[in-house]
């Protein structure tokens, strides 16, 4: 059998044409970072002489390495992706560590240059950024510097030098993988050149012969950075951004255009039909064109690029108007749809102007929790818990009203013909709350969800459709903010600014370095004896312009930013050495410290809180650690698994705000729960109303028959203690106690109380 002929390559002249260009890469020079480094044969004399001392030393620092890559969020997704694709974290650990301990054997041959080179390569293929790198090594530097400085096999005149020859033989290889890492990138996008090059000539030759307009908006320089020879052809002007011929879409269309622009930026493809005036050479009537908008990402959501396309539909145009007609329900839930809700509140409103004295309730219903199991469990999971919370809610209204899928994760409710608007939708919106507190299922998977509910009403709150949705989706994201269950719309309501947003988050990144977070410290005593037991520890933000600033207004940023991690680090080691100097003082003073839902999920978070009590030099019997049902129900099988682990460690465990959340036997009696604080709000009318005593009498006998503490926060009157004390309740806090004090503070309340 003959044998085939070789496949050739591209023609000379189409790859001339396309960009395409024979790549070689240069192997790095070893022997230069030597020379800049001043690396000397006495250097690595010195290290191969101390290399075994430094080699034992050194291997201990496996599990600073693990801690490290985990307590940063960006790094520990890289880790999630490598564990996903079948890599192990351990091993990559190991070998991490391996090669820093190559280091120490002073090697700076070419083969050592070689091994460091396909490290850094490797980096950029797995995405882990120079800068992690940097922070690694520095942890690595200071072990090693520790290492010399203590180490007795290390002659006392040799530290010296020792500790310079490992600075050189770092920044020469942390200088090569970044070389490499850079290189490789370099490299990739040379072969995405030239690969693009090909694929653009040819693509150009397509698009030039197709009738569709078609263009491409830079959305961060807000410029169009392609449009179609059909695209330049049709606006015959200059092409602005980010519509071009938007001079010609008709006036009345023009607002529909710029409301699906801005779904657009809020990452949602969006396609709608507009009628453009007629050009120069075109019918009087104008043509109908439907515009496609279809939005590019990046992981965190913020849209690059939106991609456009534009096409001649005059000819079907009324057969798919009369289909549009047809489509107004929302495909997954069955539910109407926007398009119909908001037709359906604009008769609703001009009933009620017909009659006077009528009133309308908007409702705007968000569900927090969605995005998380959407995301977690995938979309069709996602789908059928839209399904199971349309069902719950339609069962709720009556026959007149309207319950619509606005998009994604929110609901709409239009209340029409009510009585009392107030006390109507204010009814409505407990019966919401109380049929989604019950938890959802999915493939036998419990799976728990909370909303905020915000809530306009005609005609306090606006007169026309658009206002009174709008007004009713601010009151949303006001409960939001505010974690409130629901709130109506007030034009007066101080709402977060997306100023002091941005604010926040610009200062928050130097806020530790500068030393601006303090602790306040308030006391829980014994109800019966009046003896102190322990003081919860509580951040505050001493803002430079704005003063005390309190978590609440911070801590969501912080859990944005990826920045909540050093924050709990520092509560931590900082409560926990403050409550090992008030036992020096010869007052034992356990503290509790409250989690974030963030730093509660984070993998990393039970070895933080073993380094923190080791640095204190206590044990896991001085700290209590404080959080809420909510955080808890989110992914009840890791929240059991991180309590248990924290329960080893002898750290308690408090369950905060217990009764306004999740309040449930079924997982109370399975976890390591060793307290219940009582909300607030049960304290405030326990006075007046049986009904709130027999709520708190209730979970004190819980907690008891749990074998738990309980804990009354917010005390203010003498009063509400006595009838505490004479329902058994274990611990109180609040101002009826102290407020809570800063460090100063609260020891000279310390030295009052105690003598």
């Amino acid at each position: 059998m003959p044998t085939p002929p070789k496949k050739r390559g591209r023609p000379k002249e189409e790859r001339r044409r396309s960009g395409v260009r024979k790549r070689t890469s240069t192997p790095i020079a070893g022997k230069e970072f030597n020379y800049v480094l001043q690396l000397s044969e006495a250097d690595t004399r010195l290290l191969r002489r101390y290399r075994a001392a430094l080699v034992q030393g050194a291997a201990g620092f496996a599990e600073t390495s693990y801690n490290y890559l985990f307590d940063n969020p960006d790094i520990a997704d890289v880790m999630y992706a490598f564990e996903r694709d079948g890599g192990n974290v351990g091993e990559l650990v190991r070998s991490m560590l391996a090669h820093k301990l190559e280091l120490l054997s002073g090697e700076i041959d070419e083969a050592a240059t070689r091994r460091s080179e396909a490290i850094g390569r490797s980096h950029y293929k797995r995405g882990v950024k120079p800068v992690w790198m940097l922070g690694a090594y520095r942890l690595f530097l200071a072990h090693l510097q520790d290492l010399v400085a203590s180490d007795p096999q290390i002659d006392t005149g040799d530290r010296e030098a020792v500790e310079t020859a490992l600075i050189k033989m770092i920044f020469r290889d942390l200088a090569v993988m970044t070389e490499a890492y850079w290189r490789a990138a370099v490299d990739q996008l040379t072969d995405q050149r030239d690969e693009l090059g090909a694929e653009q000539f040819l693509a150009s030759e397509i698009l030039g012969n197709i009738p569709q307009l078609l263009w491409t908006v830079d959305i961060e320089n807000n410029s169009i950075s392609y449009a179609s020879p059909g695209t330049q052809a049709f606006c015959q002007r200059e092409l602005e951004a980010p519509i071009p011929c938007f001079y010609r879409i008709q006036g009345s269309e023009r607002e529909r255009v710029l409301t699906a622009w801005q779904q657009v930026i809020d990452n949602e493809a969006v396609q709608l039909e507009v009628l453009m005036q007629p050009g120069e050479d075109e019918a009087p009537a104008g043509r109908w064109f439907r515009m496609a908008f279809y939005p590019t990402a990046n992981r965190r959501g913020r849209v690059l690029r939106v991609h456009c396309l534009m096409e001649d539909v005059t000819d079907g145009h009324s057969d798919r108007e009369r289909l549009e007609q047809l489509s107004t329900q929302d495909e997954i839930t069955g539910l109407v749809n926007r398009a119909l809700w908001y037709d359906r509140l604009g008769s609703a409103l001009a009933v009620a102007r017909r009659n006077p004295g009528a009133a309308v309730a908007v409702m705007v219903l968000d569900i927090n929790q969605f995005k998380m199991y959407n995301d977690s469990l995938g979309h069709q999971a996602g789908d059928d818990l839209l399904r199971q919370i349309a069902g719950r809610l339609q069962k709720l209204l009556r026959d007149t009203d309207t319950l619509a899928r606005l998009g994604s994760d929110e609901f709409g409710i239009i209340l029409p013909f009510v009585q009392d608007a107030e006390r109507a939708v204010e009814r409505v919106a407990g019966e919401v709350i109380a049929a989604l507190s019950a938890p959802f299922t999915y493939q036998q998977r419990e799976l728990c969800l909370s909303s905020a509910i915000g809530i306009s009403v005609y005609p306090q709150h606006g007169e026309d459709a658009h206002t009174l949705a709008s007004h009713a989706d601010s009151a949303m994201y006001r409960a939001k903010w505010n974690s409130a269950p629901y709130l109506f719309y007030q034009s007066d309501a101080k709402q977060p600014s997306a100023s002091e947003h941005l604010q926040f988050s610009g200062q928050l990144h130097g806020a530790l370095e500068r030393e601006e977070f303090e602790l306040h410290y308030q006391p829980k005593i014994d109800i019966a004896s009046g003896q102190i037991r322990g003081a919860e520890a509580l951040l505050r933000w001493q803002h430079p312009q704005q003063g005390l600033v309190l978590p609440k207004r911070f801590i969501p940023i912080a859990e944005q930013l990826g920045m909540i991690a050093p924050i709990t680090d520092w509560v931590l080691n900082t409560a926990l050495e403050q409550s090992k100097l008030w036992s020096m003082d010869g007052t034992p003073m356990p503290v509790s410290v409250n989690v974030s839902a963030r730093s509660f999920q984070s993998p990393g978070l039970v070895g933080r809180i073993r380094q923190a009590l080791k640095n204190a030099g206590l044990d896991g019997s001085s700290l209590e650690i404080e959080i809420t049902e909510g955080m808890l129900m989110t992914d009840l099988e890791a929240g059991a698994r991180t309590l248990d682990s924290l329960s080893q460690l002898g750290v308690s465990i408090a369950i905060d705000d217990f009764g306004t959340g999740y309040s449930s036997l079924s997982y109370l009696k399975r976890l390591p729960i060793d307290t219940l604080k009582i909300d607030r709000s049960f304290l405030e009318d326990m006075l007046s109303s049986p009904r709130d005593a027999a709520v708190v009498r209730s979970i004190i006998e819980l907690g008891h028959n749990l074998e738990c503490l309980v804990v009354a926060e917010g005390v203010e009157e003498e009063a509400i203690r006595l009838m505490l004390l004479e329902l058994g309740c274990d611990l109180l806090q609040g101002f009826h106690i102290s407020k809570p004090l800063p460090n100063k503070g609260f020891g000279e309340w310390l030295s009052l109380s105690t003598h």
